[in-house]
């Protein structure tokens, strides 16, 4: 991609997301004003149900105290009717004793009367009770069975006709007293003989008579009605009340002018009130408010939910308490709100989540795209260079051959046997380091495709560096290099494939001695770490940057090596190398500083 064309769809995807920004900019706002609104009118709406259950709970706490005076009074005047009837029942108790002591000596002189008449009129009247009489009343054949005793009175008169006895005779005393009376039947029976012929007989008196019963009676009958009479006359006394007589009563404590507003409200309760109805709106902020009077700049009640106290317009809401109320002064109520904002963005989390997550996403994407382009222009570059590099390393040693193809085409060089020798010794290394080449590239190729198979054995690494060294000699020598070997790992067998893990040694070392300005110095050193060995490879070269060693593995990327032009490469070589070390389980590790020199580190587990 030319330079143009890639500026040209960075500022398109750079205005597209600003756009996209902005839209979501103005998105959150209207989303933001229109929460405000919402918020102001739960809150608007929340101080308008509040004024109204303030004015509801006044006259309820009007009716109720009314109520409870009125049930006061009610009970007090019950009471005093109690007692005023227990006192008229008590009086009548009295009346009825008085009356029934006046009956008793009624009854007691009417009995005596009529046994003094009894005993005028018969001659030995004797009262019996009803057992006797019934004995005396049964049939016994048609006599009485009677034993008498003969009664003398003062003119000693005998009756006749009866055995009898003499005996002096008086006047009898008191026939009946109440006291004895309570045990009388209802009927007296007395035993008397006629004083004509002398024949018994029987003499009946009432205990009571009917006239004295009557009297009696309505004698209870006009001090019972006195009673109700009386009682319900204390009735009317009584204080009664009706719902309506309570509220006209409450209406008119409304209207008094001279009531104070601190007592027409319960500030107790108006916190819990607003907390209450604003939870109800789904507000669940902690409100400042207060109470002040609406003629004039007066604070009554204030609670405050944050330290300074402060109610600012934008915060604020107000509402008149009493707003129908035209005698006294309705009073203001204030609620404010200190973390509105935060409470509004709060509810705007999901909207705004969701547009940072949109932004992010596309910057992401934005970016992503910009990397993969970067990268993929990056790549494309190095892929010209290892085309260029691999065209170079190609063509050499296919001149090579082409020049000694051609000389073997000369008659006088066939004849000269040494010459002739000498050119197909050219021609074979020439085709052994392009047949290297190819073999490289090849294995690239198949280690990205994971087709690369590895023959797993156990292998001494000390072994094979000692056999790497050697196969490098003539290069080694080319450039004077100075060998340090500190092969001082007891145990260095590990497993992987021999040939593989001789290419990533013989990586190292080749690139330590191509990067080094001056004579090259390489120390090659191992040792055991737990269960694994440690290989280190440092050189004294020209070094890298950080930049630098965290791209060195990348496919295609080689080490700009500044005025250095005969270094040569397809950039493959360290990607290989920490190929091949993982697919050993290893690790490779790089510590560089610039124009001091590089060190690698190998790690690779122990066979055992």
């Amino acid at each position: 991609m030319k330079k143009r064309g890639f500026w040209l769809i960075t500022v398109l995807m750079t205005v597209a997301l600003l756009g996209v920004f902005v839209m979501q900019l103005y998105y959150i706002r209207e989303s933001y004003k229109l929460k405000s609104q919402l918020f102001d009118e739960q809150v608007n709406q929340t101080l308008t149900s509040v004024a109204n259950k303030v004015q509801r709970r006044n006259v309820a706490d009007h009716l109720t105290r009314k109520d409870a005076e009125n049930k006061l009074k009610q009970l007090q005047d019950s009471r005093q009717r109690a007692l005023d009837i227990k006192d008229l029942r008590q009086q009548y108790i009295q009346g009825a004793e008085l009356r029934q002591a006046e009956r008793e000596n009624e009854i007691e002189n009417y009995l005596n009367q009529q046994d003094s008449i009894i005993r005028v009129s018969y001659r030995a009247p004797d009262v019996i009770s009803e057992k006797e009489y019934s004995s005396l009343t049964s049939k016994n054949g048609d006599k009485l069975d009677l034993q008498m005793d003969a009664i003398v009175d003062m003119r000693s008169l005998i009756l006749k006709g009866y055995s009898m006895r003499t005996k002096p005779f008086s006047a009898p005393p008191k026939a009946f007293e109440f006291k004895s009376m309570q045990s009388l039947p209802d009927t007296l029976r007395y035993l008397v003989f006629d004083p004509r012929d002398g024949s018994p007989g029987f003499a009946n008196v009432p205990k009571i008579p009917n006239d004295l019963e009557k009297k009696f009676k309505r004698e209870d009958d006009i001090a019972k009605k006195q009673l109700e009479i009386k009682i319900a006359a204390l009735g009317k006394d009584t204080f009664t009340y009706t719902r309506l007589s309570v509220v006209e009563d409450v209406s008119k404590e409304l209207q008094e002018t001279n009531i104070p507003i601190y007592k027409r409200i319960n500030f107790d309760s108006l916190g819990n009130l607003i907390k209450g109805e604003l939870q109800a709106h789904n507000i669940n902020l902690e409100p400042s408010y207060r109470v002040s009077l609406a003629k004039k700049d007066s604070t009554i009640f204030m609670t405050a939910s944050n330290v300074k106290g402060e109610f600012l317009p934008e915060n604020t809401y107000k509402i008149p308490l009493f707003g129908n109320d035209i005698f006294r002064d309705p009073g203001m109520l204030f609620v404010s709100f200190p973390n509105k904002n935060s409470a509004i963005v709060s509810n705007l989390s999901a909207t705004l989540a969701s547009s940072v997550g949109l932004l992010l996403v596309l910057v992401f994407i934005f970016s992503y795209t910009l990397y993969a382009i970067l990268k993929q222009k990056k790549i494309s570059e190095m892929k010209t260079d290892f085309i260029n590099n691999m065209t170079h390393e190609f063509k050499t040693p296919v001149a090579t051959i082409m020049i000694a193809s051609e000389a073997l085409k000369d008659p006088e060089v066939t004849e000269d046997k040494n010459r002739l020798k000498r050119l197909a010794s050219i021609i074979y290394d020439e085709n052994v380091r392009l047949g290297s080449h190819i073999e490289r590239v090849l294995s690239i190729a198949r280690l990205e495709k994971g087709e690369l198979k590895m023959e797993i054995e156990e292998v001494d690494m000390n072994d094979l560096i000692v056999i790497v060294l050697d196969s490098m000699g003539l290069q080694l020598e080319k450039k004077n290099a100075i060998i340090n070997i500190n092969t001082e790992a007891r145990n260095a067998t590990v497993l992987g494939d021999e040939l593989h893990l001789s290419n990533v040694i013989y990586n190292l070392i080749d690139n330590a001695n191509k990067y080094s300005v001056e004579t090259p110095e390489i120390t090659i050193t191992t040792r055991n770490t737990h269960s694994r060995l440690i290989i280190e490879i440092a050189d004294k070269g020209i070094g890298m940057t950080k930049d630098q060693t965290k791209r060195i593995f990348d496919q295609f990327y080689r080490v700009p090596t500044g005025n250095l032009h005969d270094v040569k490469g397809f950039g493959l070589g360290l990607n290989y190398v920490q190929d091949i070390v993982k697919q050993s389980n290893g690790t490779i590790k790089v510590s560089s500083e610039k124009d001091k020199g590089t060190t690698f580190e190998i790690s690779l587990p122990l066979s055992n």
